[in-house]
Parts: C-alpha cells; structure tokens; sequence
C-alpha cells in the first residue's frame, strides 16, 4: 500500500456551464418526424439505450430522418458536448455531458438516499468498504461510496475516475460488451502497468474478461494498487443491462482474495436490490 492510505483521484467530466440554445437545432418541420427538439431528444435517447456507438446512417434510418437532417442534429449535439466521436471517427457515441446528466440524474433526491442506504447496509454486513460505480467512456466513474470504519483504508470520491483495465468494476464492464465492442475497446486501451500483477496484453484481458462473463463477477487482484484486492458484481436493469456495478475492496492486510470471494452472495443480494433503484 502507498504510504498515506489515503488518495483521491478526481476528475472532473467537462461539462458546459450552461446549455446553449445550440443544443436543440432550429425547428425543420418534416411530415411524421416531429419538432427538432423532438428529435434530438429522440437521437440521444436512441444512442443511450443501443449501448454502442451508431454510424450517421443507422441514426437516421432508425429514426426515419433524411441523413442531412441527422447530420445537422449530430453536429450541434458535439458542439455542446452531448455527442462525441467513437475511436473509428465515423460513429457517434454518447458524450460527457449527456454522461454528466445521467450522473446528476442517478444521483437526484430521494432514490439516491435508497441506493445509498443499500450500501451502507452491504458495508455493515461485509465490514469493508463497498462503492457504486458506472461506466463513464473509457474510464469508471464513482457514483456512491460507503467507508468501513478502519484506519488503514483507501478514499476515492464520488466522481473519481480510476481505469478500465486493472480494476474489478472496469473489468466487468468490459466483460458485459458484446464481443466486438469489447475487443475494439480493449484494442484502443492504454494498458497501463499500475502493479507486478496488472494485465498489459489485449491477448490476456480478453481472456479475463472471457471469465468474468462466465463467472457472473470480477476480481482485482493487486492490479490497481499493490496490497489492495476488490471483488464487483454488475446491476442490472429490467433489460438486462449492466449498467452499474457494485464492489468491496480492502487491504490484503485485512482481506485475502479468498476473504473477498465469500462475500460475493452479499454483493449480489444488495446488488438485486440496487437494480430497482437506477
């Protein structure tokens, strides 16, 4: 472990101050299509629920837009930062400030006190420390966090990225990909080596996140900070999507890997109970 235990690693997602009258393109009647911001509201929810990044010509076609009309609508929503480019240049995918929404969105009023009192209950039964996370782009986002009261622990705050590849929540997204996401993503990865034990070969994350899918849960042995280990499971939706995951993580001082895996049954029960809560 470092010497302090204690680190935070937050980063900020861009954001606009405000949203500019830009979001929404001027009205373009079209028979059967609806008003603009209809449309661009129909766009962002398309590009959110497909899970994946779309190509100009499916958004228009499965919104039954002429691909000029798409085209303007696209180029506003990336100038506002609603949109963005997916690494092949040619497909959009969701951008940071629709995540930013979603962020503010899932952590809003009454439902977030639910979701964080399922983790503060999960801390008590498994005396670590448990968190809530999503994927945010390239990188996991910290949604919630409950601290086990122990001196020797490690605080990353709400709204801390750490990376995809050596953590057990970014791996478990990875793993939830359809196989050809997942591969492009892994392929565009900077494999960073955080530890001894960090996988830095596409060819032995895919393996990994080959388990994860069939094991239902994914383990961080050392990858991320030496002499820290973290089991996650995913939170699914009525769809079946993961769309978070839950994690405990804690010193090996105090935690082995084998300690990790035996509370497993615990995160997924709170796990079950989170999913009514997104």
């Amino acid at each position: 472990m470092p010497r302090s235990a204690r680190a935070s690693i937050a980063v900020p997602v861009a954001v606009p101050a405000a949203v500019p009258a830009a979001v929404i393109p001027a009205d373009e009647p079209e028979a059967g299509s609806g008003s603009s911001a209809e449309r661009s509201l129909r766009l962002l929810a398309l590009l959110a629920n497909a899970g994946r990044a779309l190509t100009l010509a499916e958004l228009a076609a499965q919104l039954g837009l002429p691909k000029g009309t798409a085209h303007r609508i696209c180029t506003q929503l990336l100038a506002t930062g609603f949109l963005a480019r997916d690494v092949d240049e040619r497909s959009f995918s969701v951008g940071p400030a629709l995540r930013k929404l979603a962020f503010d969105t899932l952590n809003h009023g009454v439902v977030r006190g639910l979701r964080h009192e399922v983790l503060s209950e999960l801390v008590r039964q498994v005396g670590e420390t448990c968190n809530l996370t999503t994927l945010d782009g390239a990188q996991v986002l910290y949604l919630d966090r409950v601290e086990a009261q122990w001196p020797l622990r490690l605080t990353l705050d709400v709204g801390s990225h750490v990376p995809l590849h050596c953590t057990a929540s970014g791996k478990l997204f990875l793993a939830s990909m359809p196989k050809k996401e997942r591969d492009a993503r892994i392929d565009h990865l900077p494999l960073e080596r955080m530890t001894a034990n960090t996988l830095v070969t596409a060819e032995a994350l895919r393996a990994e996140c080959e388990a994860i899918a069939k094991g239902g849960y994914s383990c961080d042995r050392e990858e991320f900070i030496a002499g820290l280990v973290a089991v996650a499971v995913p939170v699914r939706d009525a769809a079946g999507g993961v769309r978070a995951a839950l994690a405990v993580h804690a010193p090996t001082a105090r935690m082995s890997m084998d300690d990790a895996l035996e509370r497993i049954d615990a995160l997924k029960a709170a796990a079950q109970r989170m999913s009514g809560l997104l």
